[in-house]
């Protein structure tokens, strides 16, 4: 499983956009309107986001790798990483489920969340493996406080109240995001509203689809071009 996660590690990149291919699955429908599962897509995959952004504001992970290999200058337990050791990959799968959802029918919902699973359960077995061979008891502690994947909620509220949030970083870490989980669900959302019987009988859902694409993508072009030309309101305090 080690040598497995090692690979998806590596290649993680160019592999998960393959995922969107179980979006394509048929099969029986999860709701009877297609827009409610392009909303409920969209509030699963915002929620991902959230705990995305909240990990990286309040304590930064260095943890993408070296020449594509597993690699970690730090031991980070701080922040989010105090209630789930992976809350990057915790949020990453709300995204992904999220896209399962909008798809609306449930093996593409299935499928997707079950591979996205898969692969990332491999990924972390790998950096699992890198942790405790380079920081030993002090990893093996953690790993006995602090679960693998579901959150542990006690104390969550005094790691938010404790920490300083850092949103220079969330945005130029994580501003292109969004559009990697609004694009393909509102994509999916305004298929199946087109294949739909009686789609006249929404005639704003895919105006309303759009229009969050939209804010999405204006959000996208702002806080890059601020990025590219080295705004002051995006200025690190620290890495």
């Amino acid at each position: 499983m080690v040598a497995l996660g090692n690979f998806f590690f590596r290649f993680r990149t160019t592999l998960s956009p393959f995922l969107l291919l179980f979006l394509l699955l048929p099969g029986p429908a999860i709701f009877s309107d297609p827009f409610l599962a392009a909303v409920a897509g969209l509030v699963l995959a915002f929620l991902g986001q959230v705990i995305r952004a909240s990990t990286i504001g309040l304590e930064y992970i260095v943890r993408g790798g070296r020449n594509h290999r597993v690699y970690a200058d730090s031991l980070v337990t701080e922040g989010l990483f105090r209630h789930t050791r992976n809350p990057m990959y915790v949020g990453k799968f709300f995204m992904v489920l999220g896209a399962g959802v909008a798809a609306n029918r449930w093996p593409a919902m299935l499928g997707i969340s079950a591979a996205y699973t898969f692969m990332y359960s491999a990924v972390i077995r790998a950096e699992e493996a890198y942790l405790r061979e380079k920081f030993g008891p002090v990893f093996d502690e953690y790993v006995r406080h602090v679960p693998r994947w579901l959150p542990r909620l006690r104390g969550l509220t005094q790691t938010l109240s404790e920490s300083r949030f850092n949103w220079p970083r969330v945005l130029l870490k994580e501003y292109s995001a969004p559009l990697g989980w609004a694009l393909p669900i509102v994509l999916i959302g305004i298929y199946n509203l087109r294949q739909a019987p009686g789609a006249d009988g929404h005639p704003y859902a895919t105006a309303s689809l759009l229009s969050v694409l939209s804010l999405v993508l204006l959000f996208w072009v702002v806080v890059g071009w601020l990025k590219k030309s080295g705004s002051p309101a995006l200025r690190l305090t620290d890495k």
